[in-house]
């Protein structure tokens, strides 16, 4: 029997076809084999359903969940931190690639450090064929030993939020809000974690991040496309995306077992640090709501 802690994978995918063998082969190829795979398919109508039976028959440590309707990427990425197994927890897309020792790394850095919720790797980008086309300075390494400061740090964070691809503790993050039903919430689900522990960073480029056409961000850009994206069954009139951000960092505090004082202090960085630097698109989107409200 292993005494290593299991890792639970968990492969959100909706038609992923175009790359989702490949993500599902690099999974399988890790050097930690105290693993599952959980794969949740959200009603797929290409060859996804083909490709995730296939990968469950080639490796008995895939499980493959399907549903029967497309209940949106919230719901998807949800669902898989409920039903994992493991201590620890990762999220991989249909669509990324880990280099072989990305499980065992960050678990060892995550063993060795009792007071950290999540470790990551540093980031390569690929294209579509696989070919590593430049490096990404992520950022994310919040090894302050103040819950807020380091969630400060995350409102004040600009660009992507690899770190939610990372290695995490399966019970801090359940002690979130996971992902939300509302445009850019991995910003909250990360936000969330820096509340409860600090995140480290391997020094090895073990993640491989695709950019392509039909990236979530590309094949739809804009608020509403967003929104629907994250949950198609509702009808977004007017997402308001920085708006409801701000409301949304601000339950993530009141969620966290900070205590009154430290919440009041976190409640203060979102102010400062999300919504100052940020008023004009707040103002633009309040607008937008008041003339629709009168029109």
């Amino acid at each position: 029997m292993t005494t290593e802690p299991l890792v639970s994978i968990g492969v959100p995918v909706y038609n992923g076809e175009a790359f989702l063998e490949r993500a599902l082969d690099a999974l399988s190829a890790q050097d930690y084999e105290h693993i599952e795979i959980i794969i949740s398919d959200n009603a797929s109508t290409d060859n996804t359903p083909k490709i995730c039976r296939a990968a469950a028959e080639r490796d008995d440590r895939v499980k493959y969940l399907t549903t029967d309707v497309n209940r949106g990427a919230a719901w998807n990425f949800s669902r898989l931190v409920h039903v994992a197994q493991g201590q620890y927890f990762k999220w991989a897309a249909a669509d990324d690639l880990c280099r072989p020792e990305l499980v065992s790394s960050c678990v060892a850095v995550l063993e060795a450090d009792p007071s950290a919720v999540l470790c990551y790797p540093r980031t390569s980008l690929i294209d579509e064929d696989d070919i590593v086309v430049g490096d990404f300075f992520d950022d994310l390494a919040y090894g302050d030993a103040s819950p807020v400061r380091r969630f400060a740090r995350v409102c004040r964070h600009v660009g992507e939020y690899h770190a939610v691809f990372g290695i995490i503790r399966t019970e801090a993050l359940r002690d979130t809000g996971l992902l939300g039903a509302f445009v850019a919430s991995d910003i909250v689900t990360v936000a969330e974690l820096a509340l409860r522990g600090r995140f480290l960073e391997h020094p090895d480029r073990l993640f491989l991040r695709r950019y392509h056409a039909n990236t979530s961000v590309i094949a739809n850009p804009d608020a509403q496309s967003r929104a629907r994206w994250f949950d198609p069954n509702r009808r977004w009139r007017n997402p308001m995306p920085v708006v409801r951000l701000c409301g949304e960092l601000l339950r993530a505090v009141h969620r966290s077992p900070l205590s009154p004082g430290l919440k009041l202090q976190a409640d203060l960085a979102v102010a400062r640090d999300w919504a100052a630097p940020r008023w004009r698109d707040i103002g633009g989107e309040l607008k937008r709501q008041l003339r629709a409200a009168s029109g």
